[in-house]
């Protein structure tokens, strides 16, 4: 398969939620769009940062949100994809970053400076509505994740987040060391290698350097909890079609404009 990031110039339709609009609203975000291909490891924010702009996820790039600590580490709290966007959604005005947004699969994102975003929400209550139904879905899976941090295994979390990662993406390998995997996850290394090699000998991952292979996404999802389930469920309910599904990604990638 054909990467997105190796494709020139995909449209905006490339995110769901901007797909979901009415074809006038799409267009009025088109005019105003800023494609830009961004590599994995990019920072958007930093906590304290003022947000200037709004990151929209196009084909199978990938942003992630991570809460800093005290002691300098970081834990993932959520993985946008083109179901969604980072950045100033929602809120009126320029506001301060909380948490850091980078891209964890480098990419496509369409890019609008937030006083243009706050134009179109002012203009078109289609918009609005859908960015705020957005904001929902985000805080719910923000929500769910805070609740899967505390009480599920981390085998459970591991494999809901490899799982997560190929469905957004659409790609079994994920471009990531088991010192990030365990960071994300809130452990240390020693413990993500142990995860990892119990995988491996599952035959369920294998690794590379610099990454990590899915080979049995379907039993990897097997030993997942059923966080990612219960986020996509309410996404159906307040924005149905919008949540990532795998076959999607094939269709996309093959129906963009060189």
């Amino acid at each position: 398969m054909h990467r997105m990031h190796d494709i020139v110039s995909p449209g905006i339709d490339h995110n769901n939620l901007v797909a979901a609009l009415n074809p006038a609203d799409l267009a009025l975000m088109a005019k105003v769009a800023r494609v830009v291909r961004l590599p994995t490891g990019t920072t958007l924010y930093d906590p304290g940062d003022t947000v200037v702009a709004a990151y929209f996820p196009l084909g199978d790039a990938v942003a992630t949100f991570h809460v800093l600590m005290d002691d300098g580490s970081s834990v993932e709290i959520a993985m946008v994809g083109r179901e969604g966007a980072v950045g100033g959604i929602v809120s009126s005005g320029r506001l301060a970053a909380y948490s850091r947004s980078c891209v964890m699969h480098g990419g496509y994102f369409a890019r609008f400076d937030s006083a243009t975003l706050e134009t179109l929400k002012a203009s078109s209550p289609a918009i609005r509505d859908l960015l705020s139904r957005y904001a929902d879905c985000l805080l719910a899976q923000i929500f769910q994740s805070v609740a899967c941090n505390a009480v599920h295994s981390l085998e459970m979390r591991a494999a809901k987040w490899l799982t997560a990662a190929v469905d957004r993406t659409g790609n079994n390998q994920v471009m990531m060391t088991q010192e990030e995997f365990g960071s994300l996850l809130g452990i240390a290394r020693s413990y993500a290698s142990r995860l990892i090699k119990s995988f491996k000998t599952d035959g369920l991952v294998q690794t590379r350097r610099g990454s990590l292979v899915v080979l049995d996404a379907d039993r990897l999802r097997q030993r997942a909890c059923s966080c990612n389930d219960m986020v996509r469920t309410h996404f159906d309910h307040v924005l149905a079609g919008v949540y990532p599904d795998p076959a999607e990604l094939e269709h996309l990638v093959h129906n963009v404009s060189p």
